[in-house]
């Protein structure tokens, strides 16, 4: 079989529902860690998977666990532990795009900061597969509301992640409540000694794969400084009159924080639209089309509402305020510095924020590079303007 065959996921034993819905979403050819690891995980190996963020693993276990479903059945037969409640939702989602060829195929999560109540009545209903974050997981095994002796598929996912955080007793504690003849998958990006501990205690001679990651990526720089909760949005201005960038995507953690910021870069005579969930898709396809044909500066935006943009040629991403999820943070920076261009990535962060930060630091194994604000000089070339303007013709029905 030649390298492009074995790559195409129609060269995978599943059923033809599901290979006509991958077909449907794009997935033609597989991904190298998807490509290693499908196979042996479809033939019912356990499996301990190195593989980076952002690489497709995710469609790599859902897929495996999805073949083995009994829709019929409603208990729940695989269970998908993460890191953080925002893995958790991209997770579910991913899942759930696979299972559309499959007959109703229940997913719940499980995470903290949402109420136990909605989730006890969720499980009730019958879910077939469970994602969530390991003391939720474990919260609702202790009251009952979760029962999981019907499981064949247990899937670790971010396994590095989750031990940095110190899960490993809950990990311990959950998996001893599987049963012992499941299947384990285990992903992680790097292979502390945690993750040996854990194979041996709760994996039956499991496959090992390790996928390199690709070269050494885009060329960000990236560069913090310490701001205030009174001088945050004043020096998002300053920052753009001094670096000047062409088009630039500010990233705010609430849509009030995006309100706010936006009022004040007007009033200064920057171009600035906001992006966030509440828009409607129209005044939303409009924001998107200025901020894409360089009408528009400076795009402020929630995490939420900018998923799935992708502006090519984007000089610069700031972050006016921290995310507490680091892999947040790579996603936000990963938006500048395409296809070879280099790229900056300014984050403002103020005292509440360096934990934030260190976490940033942890994640990406390398520390933050920091710089005063009273190096910002405005080059007193007058206000940044877009260098195109958009001009909207109402033309009416003749």
């Amino acid at each position: 079989m030649n390298g492009a065959a074995a790559s195409a996921f129609s060269a995978l034993a599943l059923n033809p529902a599901t290979q006509e819905n991958l077909r449907t979403l794009g997935y033609l050819e597989m991904t190298p860690i998807q490509a290693a690891s499908l196979p042996p995980a479809l033939a019912g190996k356990d499996l301990i998977a190195q593989a980076q963020t952002g690489s497709g693993k995710t469609a790599a276990f859902a897929l495996a666990l999805l073949d083995k479903l009994n829709p019929r059945r409603f208990a729940v037969q695989a269970l998908v532990l993460c890191p953080t409640r925002e893995l958790a939702d991209q997770v579910t989602g991913e899942i759930r795009r696979l299972a559309r060829a499959q007959e109703n195929i229940k997913v719940v999560t499980l995470c903290g900061g949402v109420a136990l109540r909605g989730q006890r009545a969720s499980l009730e209903h019958g879910a077939h597969v469970v994602v969530g974050t390991p003391g939720r997981v474990m919260d609702h095994l202790a009251r009952g509301y979760l029962a999981l002796n019907a499981l064949t598929t247990l899937v670790l996912d971010e396994a590095d992640r989750m031990l940095d955080m110190g899960f490993f007793d809950d990990i311990s504690t959950v998996v001893k409540q599987c049963p012992p003849e499941r299947q384990t998958l285990l992903f992680s990006a790097t292979y502390p000694e945690g993750i040996a501990r854990l194979a041996e205690k709760f994996m039956r001679s499991p496959v090992q794969i390790k996928v390199q990651a690709e070269s050494s990526g885009p060329q960000i720089e990236q560069r913090f400084y310490e701001v205030t909760r009174a001088n945050r949005y004043a020096s998002v201005a300053l920052l753009l009159n001094h670096f000047r960038p062409v088009s630039t995507l500010a990233f705010c953690n609430t849509k009030q924080q995006c309100k706010e910021l936006v009022t004040l870069l007007q009033q200064q005579g920057f171009s600035a639209l906001a992006l966030y969930g509440e828009l409607e898709q129209r005044e939303r396809d409009q924001v998107l089309a200025q901020f894409a044909n360089r009408s528009c500066s400076v795009l402020v935006a929630t995490d939420v509402a900018s998923r799935g943009l992708d502006i090519e040629q984007l000089e610069a991403v700031v972050n006016v305020s921290i995310t507490p999820d680091p892999e947040v943070h790579v996603h936000r920076i990963g938006r500048t510095g395409r296809a070879g261009e280099s790229g900056l990535a300014l984050s403002l962060a103020s005292m509440d924020e360096m934990g934030a930060v260190g976490r940033i630091e942890q994640y990406q194994k390398q520390e933050s590079v920091w710089h005063k604000l009273d190096e910002l000089t405005s080059t007193g070339k007058g206000p940044l303007l877009p260098p195109m303007v958009t001009l909207q013709l109402l033309g009416g029905r003749k």
